[in-house]
């Protein structure tokens, strides 16, 4: 990645993923602020918009359509995404805390975490009972649902407000549409449902319950939940497959032990939106507007976003900071079920199709302005370059991780000219994973590998950095002993230059603790973008080559590719309909982050060969195998595990930079249909999977090992005599 020009000096911290928040990053995007690095922190990669909410239940919007995409819009902005959920704020440290142990330094804060509607004292309620907030969880538990819903299915919502209401008829809607039968109850507490809007929006949403056959339960308290019922206070036992709570707001519970101002637990903000502490901004529902309240609406966030992108940079700037006045009314758009819907305002009653056109319309104008953004500008060539530049320089930038490794070709043309080794304890030269030293009875190996950044999260490179080194170690079957870093580091202020580097160093120490390796120091410097890398060695008595495969082996590979296009697309932020790019790069990550010592320690001992699938791609590393053994393949493209979006992306022609140089390495070598799957074969991957050779009779037994340890391997083909061909069929 390339670092910014101006060095990051300070920085701005966004906890949650909220409607204000995507905002902010989208107008940071338009306009960044030189000198400020900014990270939001968001438990997932993608982010609810509420008001198509009851549209998804219904079954009007697919589930992309109403998420923001979190990771296309950071690359926009030039912000990191932490995915992980924040449960305190350190004020003195200025950190906010991660559940998972992990802290994020901050100048100044923002927080955004929206509301739950959870009902945790209600009891049996966590076990048999969904929060229609947060929004991810229940969209999801719905879905499930419906897959599995009886042809009567009987469902009890708990909260007769508006939230409640439109819930209530989308469900009708959605159940009638997939030919069932639903008796849904609408339960409310108080003595009046929908207490909070005119009296003529409330006839109008009051008769459209009554249409949809959803009876409205008054008085009426939920005691217990249970496997398939909801008790109430005065004993009555109602029938229900499907339990919501969409009653009242609840604050997040951590919130209580900032020391922050709060009024009922939410966030007490002043005209500039800051909290008790100036540092510290909150807006959305977990706010609180103590010089104006107002009700919980997503209008009030959406409004209170160029406030915030104004104020958030002021207060590193030192310019003034503006105020916030929130409107007194505003115009409620409620939906019925149907493609009808409800206005309240002024107390009139105003209902229709034409009312659900005009929010629907509301709601695509918003989601519009995250789904294309400006490309990013290539530099144009001044007049004058030599011949051959524009070729060199490429279409597309120069991509992160394996993806910007040297080709095959030009690599093995360089190591040529090498000598061999004279040394008569050096085993090996150049060629094999890892160089081998005789070390008394046993052997060590040696590697060193290192990762340009595709991503502004350091600790997430270091990770991944690090078991894509251990890669080549355990490829021999050996056991990692020791490590040296090497790193290199944006310009940076002194600050976030300590908090950068402080984050690889403990972001991998952990990963090589985990695999028994001792960091013994390494080295640091400063340059153009970061990048980080690892000198390894390892134990084993007798390593495992890459070249020493057997004809009739079966071919093993443990992790599922794709990596290197899923990365092209993100730095392209690539919008790809019908899938959520983020999700995808979530599930890359994860994958990444997949150490390989587990499958190692199950395939050495049965493995003919081994190496680990990097930046060559599955295909060439493949035939390097076949190669030094002098044997063909066939494999099949169906048993080929791929990473989820990896083939839809490169059905759109999106790949990686280093991909045409791993084709033309196998040019004349392959035989393979022209499909997208054929295309990822050639995908530079990064930290992938080990590539092994098996004995066929063992091949079932060591499957099962993997499987039974949580390895994600799929037996992919065979080996078979010569000459080097690997056929792909299927």
């Amino acid at each position: 990645m390339q670092s910014p020009f101006w060095p990051q000096m300070r920085d701005v911290l966004l906890i949650g993923g909220g409607h204000a928040h995507a905002l902010v990053l989208r107008k940071w995007g338009m306009a960044p602020q030189a000198g400020s690095r900014i990270t939001v922190i968001n438990p997932g990669p993608v982010a609810p918009y509420t008001g198509m909410l009851p549209g998804h239940i219904a079954g009007h919007y697919p589930r992309d359509v109403m998420m923001i995409d979190l990771i296309r819009l950071a690359r926009f902005a030039g912000a990191r995404v932490i995915m992980g959920r924040a449960v305190g704020l350190d004020r003195d440290a200025k950190q906010a805390v991660l559940a998972d142990g992990r802290r994020l330094r901050y100048d100044v804060a923002s927080i955004d975490i929206g509301i739950a509607s959870t009902l945790p004292d209600l009891p049996g309620f966590e076990d048999h009972a969904l929060a229609a907030k947060p929004l991810g969880g229940y969209a999801e538990g719905w879905e499930a649902f419906l897959a599995c819903a009886p042809e009567a299915a009987h469902l009890v919502i708990i909260g007769a407000g508006v939230g409640g209401a439109e819930l209530a008829m989308a469900s009708a809607h959605r159940l009638a549409r997939t030919g069932r039968k639903a008796s849904i109850t609408l339960l409310e507490r108080e003595d009046k449902a929908l207490p909070n809007v005119g009296e003529g929006a409330r006839k109008a949403l009051l008769a459209a319950l009554a249409r949809h056959g959803v009876v409205v339960k008054t008085g009426a308290t939920p005691a217990a939940v249970a496997q398939g019922s909801v008790t109430l206070a005065d004993g009555q036992v109602l029938p229900s497959d499907f339990t919501l709570s969409v009653a009242g707001s609840q604050p997040q519970p951590w919130l209580a032990d900032t020391g922050l101002a709060l009024h009922n637990g939410f966030v007490t903000i002043n005209p500039t939106l800051q909290s008790s502490d100036p540092s510290i901004f909150a807006v959305g529902d977990c706010a609180h507007m103590g010089y104006a309240p107002r009700p919980k609406a997503g209008v009030f966030a959406v409004r209170q976003a160029p406030i915030l992108f104004h104020n958030l940079r002021a207060s590193l700037s030192g310019a003034p900071l503006r105020r916030y006045r929130p409107q007194r009314d505003y115009l409620k758009l409620i939906s019925m079920g149907g493609q009808r819907a409800v206005a309240d305002k002024l107390g009139l009653r105003l209902e229709g199709a034409w009312l659900w056109r005009w929010k629907d319309r509301i709601d695509r104008k918003f989601m519009a302005k995250f789904e294309a953004y400006p490309a990013m500008e290539q530099p144009v060539l001044p007049k004058g370059a030599v011949e051959g530049l524009a070729e060199v320089m490429g279409e597309k930038p120069l991509c992160g991780g394996c993806g910007a490794k040297v080709g095959g070709e030009t690599l093995r043309g360089a190591l040529t000219s090498l000598p061999a080794p004279r040394r008569a304890d050096v085993l090996s030269g150049p060629g094999d994973d890892a160089g081998i030293i005789s070390v008394g009875k046993g052997m060590q190996v040696l590697t060193t590998d290192h990762l340009r950044a595709f991503s502004d999260d350091a600790a997430l490179m270091a990770r991944i950095a690090a078991i894509h080194a251990l890669g080549d170690i355990w490829a021999m079957g050996a056991t990692p002993q020791s490590a040296l870093s090497q790193i290199t580091l944006p310009r940076l202020g002194p600050a976030l230059q300590a908090d950068m580097l402080a984050e690889i160093l403990a972001a991998s120490a952990e990963v090589f603790t985990a695999a028994g390796a001792d960091i013994l120091g390494g080295h640091s410097t400063i340059g153009a973008e970061l990048s980080i890398g690892f000198s390894l060695t390892g134990l084993v008595g007798k390593p495992i080559l890459k070249t020493s495969a057997r004809a009739g082996d079966a071919i093993i590979l443990t992790k599922p590719i794709g990596t290197g296009t899923i990365l092209a697309a993100e730095m392209a932020a690539t919008n790809a309909k019908g899938m959520l790019l983020g999700e995808a790069v979530a599930g890359c990550y994860a994958s990444m982050q997949h150490p390989l010592g587990a499958a190692s320690r199950r395939l050495a001992p049965h493995a003919t060969a081994m190496t680990d699938v990097t930046g060559f791609g599955l295909a060439a590393h493949l035939l390097e195998m076949l190669e030094g053994a002098g044997l063909a393949a066939d494999v099949q493209l169906d048993q080929i595990p791929f990473l989820d979006g990896a083939v839809t992306l490169a059905g759109l022609g999106i790949a990686s930079s280093g991909a045409p140089a791993n084709r033309a390495a196998c040019v004349g070598r392959i035989a393979a249909p022209d499909d997208a799957r054929t295309a990822l074969l050639f995908d530079p991957q990064t930290a992938g999977g080990l590539l092994a050779t098996v004995p066929a009779a063992r091949a079932t037994e060591v499957l099962a090992a993997l499987h039974e340890a949580g390895e994600p391997a799929a037996l992919i083909g065979h080996t078979g005599n010569g000459p080097v061909m690997l056929r792909v069929t299927g």
